[in-house]
């Protein structure tokens, strides 16, 4: 084999294994800090301000716990869920609170759940309004 059609081949190969690495996965997933909006069916969560920063996307249904940097530290939010889902905050105990976020919501500067944010369901979960 030629020495060119070797670095070629190997060149291809390392590409090849990337694009697999970053592939998306099925429910949530962390697209890159320079992902500005949520997908249709999606919410995104940001650990910064201006939705930068780690991100962190939730589709329905059921309950996620915020993952990528994004708990108790999501300082942005986009919503493009069809519906409503909510926000859900455990404090100490058993009790817990939610925020409701309608399709099309966004907060820039999410500073009131900012650090509440622990995850997000399709329902309340028996969680009061907070």
């Amino acid at each position: 084999m030629h020495r060119g059609t070797t670095l070629l081949t190997t060149a291809l190969a390392t590409v090849a294994a990337a694009l697999t690495l970053a592939a998306p996965t099925a429910g949530a997933t962390a697209p890159t800090g320079s992902a500005r909006a949520a997908a249709p069916g999606q919410v995104c969560f940001w650990t910064e301000p201006g939705m930068h920063g780690n991100a962190w996307c939730y589709a329905p249904p059921g309950y996620a716990e915020a993952e990528n940097g994004t708990q108790r530290h999501a300082y942005s939010f986009d919503s493009r869920v069809d519906g409503t889902i909510y926000a859900i905050s455990y404090g100490p105990g058993s009790g817990c609170l939610y925020r409701e976020i309608r399709k099309d919501d966004y907060d820039e500067n999410w500073e009131a759940w900012a650090t509440k944010f622990d995850g997000v369901s399709d329902n309340t979960m028996g969680c009061e309004v907070g």
